[in-house]
């Protein structure tokens, strides 16, 4: 189907970014994350577990000038494909300090430079393979299950941490579940994606938290690392699709937006306490 754009207010193009840092929970530790930040009383923000240190390896050297952004807006043909999109992860996450390289193989030509940002926040990456000081972590940008190698070392610095969470939605069964581990710690009926457009399919993550100021639809949009495949943009952004709040509640269960996820009200505040990186199943 040929994307094109649409006009309504399924996800808006980001307004203000949360002024929290929510990668304050991966890197430190306690630190609040949405708490306090929009005016409403959310739970408090998990702790995410410190993972192994990064290996170090030989530099990587790589000219960054030219290279194409692997940003939401961003779309690279030249990206590899993951692997395993229903796979579940270890939980293991990448905080990209500085724009680094994206390579197609362990030591192979750079292809794309991930931005140390994402729609105003840190970039927070899952890493789904790991060679040696290499790992392929799950991508941003178009087309949807877009993956890529960066070098774990001194010249491209990150922060490694390790989440216990993942967020599954059986698009289907119209069901989001969160589990901590094995346990699982919420679980509702969900609106998802229309036949006409509908929800994409695959692994990503929660790449960002948005505080919505300009339309009541949802208090908070939460971005994933995947985009429609029906529409190249939502009200003027990329077309990233999301997880956010509906007014109405006979929206759950139904088969009734462009392509988000629509989440009754407590599950966006449990959903917006997870750490930015968090792996989100859409099967």
């Amino acid at each position: 189907m040929t994307a094109r754009t649409r006009s309504a207010r399924t996800t808006p193009a980001p307004r203000r970014v949360l002024g929290c840092a929510r990668s304050s929970l991966l890197a430190g530790g306690l630190a609040a994350l949405l708490a306090g930040c929009g005016g409403g009383a959310l739970p408090p923000a998990p702790a995410a577990e410190s993972a192994a240190p990064a290996p170090v390896g030989q530099a990587d050297r790589v000219d960054l000038t030219g290279l194409p952004a692997a940003s939401t807006f961003g779309d690279i043909d030249s990206a590899g494909t993951d692997p395993a999109p229903d796979a579940a992860t270890d939980g293991v996450v990448l905080r990209v300090e500085r724009d680094v390289a994206v390579h197609g193989t362990p030591g192979g030509p750079a292809f794309a430079k991930l931005p140390a940002m994402q729609l105003g926040n840190p970039t927070w990456v899952p890493v789904i393979a790991r060679h040696a000081d290499w790992a392929q972590v799950l991508l941003p940008s178009r087309p949807n299950s877009s993956s890529g190698w960066i070098r774990v070392g001194p010249a491209n610095p990150v922060t490694q941490a390790r989440t216990p969470y993942r967020v599954d939605v059986d698009v289907d069964a119209k069901r989001l579940v969160v589990r901590e581990g094995d346990r699982e710690i919420g679980a509702w009926t969900v609106g998802v994606g229309s036949p006409d457009s509908p929800t994409p399919r695959g692994r990503t993550y929660l790449m960002a938290a948005i505080e919505e100021t300009v339309t009541d639809f949802s208090p908070i949009i939460l971005p994933l690392g995947t985009h429609s495949e029906t529409f190249n943009s939502y009200g003027g952004g990329p077309g990233t699709v999301a997880l956010h709040g509906w007014p109405d509640p006979a929206v759950f269960g139904e088969e009734a937006s462009d392509g988000c996820v629509r989440v009754p009200p407590d599950a966006l505040r449990l959903l917006s306490t997870l750490p930015l990186g968090t792996l989100v199943l859409l099967q």
